[in-house]
């Protein structure tokens, strides 16, 4: 099905024409047609699936009839990050070129003022990050009262940042009888909550299972140590297949000091983490997509809000510490049906993390090794509860399961054994600290 047929206008497809799509993604052929329609809508894809241009697209059609108001904006799309704010700007500027629509950002990081007084002109499209648009809401900046179209996108990044009651909030300052669309990865039970409340019979579209990787990313895990993890990047980034790359680490003084490691090794790198400028973050992912350095290390901030055609690997230098961020970081390559590799460099203390990774997205990760890479070590990790009970049952159990009650019950007195070896234990894998060899007999016995 290509675009013309979704109903869209003629300007807005030449517009699509330009940007080279032809053929609308799964959920932006199911979620196009009602949208023009008029209809709430649950948009339920992974990352990478043209979620944004689902919204954008019959947004501007909708939208290309009708006139501004002073702090009074027609529609309003909230966003969880800066960066993915900037992403839809940066789409509406796109499809948006054939029509006369206005636009305003609403982001922190940067001055008030400009945003204040895009606001008092009137705009058409208001994308705003919801700590922003409470302040200026508080301050009487903005009015939502002739706002009758609301897209609430990333709904579960909203849920992780905290952002919800806000929403709620905003929710219940706007029109009863707008328009709502609600997009999100995963649907948990917080969110199917908040689309009951304040979506009116919404047609749900799903185009893939909830948390659920692109089918386009070679996934791939290794197994290293914590002190080799430096060593063994620089293996991948230096890998003929490598064209560009984004690190994915959990904490941003990682970020920074992988920056400046991978700089001392000659690679071109840069960094985008929270304690950074909004300007310095937007440079550097500029220099980004124009191939002035092919390697970028970012701190989760940047897992759903970078947007870059052609990212041929994304490396996950620490395994993130909620499953879904997974799907998300990995998401960034792999995109319009490009094909991706994701590496996952893990450590055996990285067992249980890995392990709902696996139980969300319902893939075992292919086990890779390296010069470096200790290939056993996670199964070993994830194996120790059950090697632990498994023991605890053992010892629990008589040392002949055959013997006869009756002998041991004609047992003679002073055969017992002594009260000294009534704290007799056997020694466990808790108290070996990974000593593999023989175990000392005194090691058998506790001090009285």
């Amino acid at each position: 099905m290509p675009f013309a047929d979704l109903g869209l206008s003629d300007q807005l497809l030449r517009a699509v024409t330009d940007s080279g799509y032809d053929i609308p993604t799964p959920i932006q052929k199911g979620a196009i047609p009602p949208v023009l329609m008029g209809k709430d809508l649950i948009g339920i894809a992974q990352t990478g699936t043209g979620k944004t241009a689902s919204f954008v697209l019959p947004m501007i059609d909708i939208l290309a009839e009708g006139r501004t108001r002073a702090r009074m904006p027609r529609s309003l799309i909230l966003e969880p990050t800066r960066e993915l704010a900037a992403q839809v700007a940066e789409n509406f500027e796109k499809y948006g070129k054939y029509h006369k629509l206005s636009m305003a950002l609403l982001i922190g990081g940067v001055q008030m003022g400009d945003q204040v007084k895009a606001l008092e002109k009137g705009v058409d499209v208001l994308i705003a990050t919801p700590g922003r648009l409470m302040d200026l809401f508080g301050r009487g900046k903005i009015m939502l009262n002739d706002c009758n179209l609301l897209v609430i996108d990333e709904a579960d990044r909203m849920l992780d940042m905290g952002f919800i009651p806000d929403i709620e909030e905003i929710c219940t300052k706007l029109p009863k009888g707008r328009q709502t669309l609600l997009f999100s990865a995963t649907m948990p039970p917080p969110i199917k909550k908040l689309a009951d409340k304040f979506l009116s019979d919404p047609k749900t579209v799903e185009v893939a299972r909830p948390a659920t990787a692109n089918v386009n990313i070679d996934q791939r895990l290794l197994i290293t140590r914590g002190d080799k993890k430096r060593d063994v990047l620089r293996q991948i980034l230096r890998s003929d297949e490598l064209k560009n790359a984004i690190i994915f680490c959990n904490k941003k003084v990682t970020v920074r000091e992988l920056t400046t490691s991978l700089k001392r090794s000659g690679f071109a790198v840069g960094q985008i983490q929270g304690d950074m400028d909004q300007s310095d973050r937007i440079a550097e992912f500029d220099r980004f997509k124009k191939d002035e350095i092919n390697i970028l290390v970012a701190s989760d901030v940047a897992a759903r809000g970078l947007d870059v055609k052609g990212v041929s690997h994304v490396v996950n230098f620490d395994v993130p510490w909620q499953p879904d961020d997974y799907v998300h970081r990995i998401g960034r390559t792999g995109r319009a049906g490009a094909k991706g590799i994701a590496y996952t460099l893990a450590t055996k203390e990285d067992a249980e993390a890995v392990s709902a990774i696996e139980k969300l997205t319902g893939l075992k990760l292919p086990r890779a090794g390296g010069a470096d890479a200790e290939p056993a070590a996670i199964e070993q990790a994830e194996a120790a509860p059950a090697e632990k009970k498994s023991r605890s049952r053992s010892r629990a159990k008589p040392k002949a399961e055959n013997a006869e009650p009756r002998q041991q019950e004609t047992r003679p007195a002073e055969t017992a054994p002594p009260a000294r070896q009534e704290t007799r234990r056997q020694p466990t894998r808790e108290d070996d600290d990974g000593w593999n060899g023989p175990v000392p007999g005194f090691l058998s016995f506790s001090a009285l």
